[in-house]
């Protein structure tokens, strides 16, 4: 590399820096005046909720690449595997994830897939 090179780089690398970091600052001096048991969170909350539904939807129903090879009745049957574990575990996240996953996984083996 020359010297010229390197100068952009380093100038690239603070810029991207100092631009992510603005607005880490940013968002830790306006996040202490909100309230997080207000209609805001509230509605932030259902809008995320509402993404991840929807992926989660296109994915099973609709899915792409390798994930397409499974039947649509594996697919539903391991994101209900997913919920079920998720409300049984008193909403834990990972457990929902990794039981859907291992519903999955097992069914594609047992179909030879």
């Amino acid at each position: 590399m020359t010297t010229p090179d390197v100068g952009f780089l380093l100038l690239a690398v603070v810029a991207a820096f100092f631009a992510n970091e603005l607005w880490r600052v940013l968002g830790a001096v306006l996040s202490a005046r909100l309230n997080e048991d207000g209609a805001v969170f509230a509605w932030v909350r259902m809008v995320a909720t509402a993404l991840v539904a929807g992926l989660v939807a296109k994915l099973v129903l609709s899915p792409s690449g390798g994930f397409a090879l499974a039947p649509l009745w594996l697919r539903l049957g391991s994101a209900a595997a997913g919920i079920a574990a998720y409300a049984v575990g008193r909403r834990s996240l990972a457990l929902g994830v990794a039981t859907a996953e291992i519903a999955l996984i097992a069914g594609m083996v047992a179909l030879g897939a």
